[in-house]
């Protein structure tokens, strides 16, 4: 009878030991998903923003400028003189 008792015992701790196994198994699979998933948001989060496109708009602004101005020169409503000082200033220079 020593023997079947020594056997049951074994295999009710085998089985115990399984399980329990298994459940810290999830455990720690969930905890690692979730820990990914943390550091994949604080990677997005930590990303810096792409930084708009000004110098196209800029560009634009000052060729339309300098278009206009040379229709009014062209028209008569500005000198040779008032034409080359509002480019110049148009652009920056």
């Amino acid at each position: 009878m020593g023997l079947l008792r020594v056997a049951a015992t074994t295999a009710v701790i085998s089985g115990t030991a399984s399980a329990v196994g298994g459940r810290v198994n999830r455990r720690q699979a969930a905890a690692a998903q979730q820990d990914q998933a943390q550091a994949q948001a604080a990677a997005a989060a930590a990303a810096p923003a792409p930084m708009p496109v000004a110098a196209a708009p800029v560009v634009d602004d000052e060729t339309a400028q300098i278009e206009k101005l040379a229709a009014m020169h062209s028209q008569g409503l500005l000198t040779d003189e008032e034409f080359a000082a509002a480019k110049a200033k148009a652009l920056g220079i």
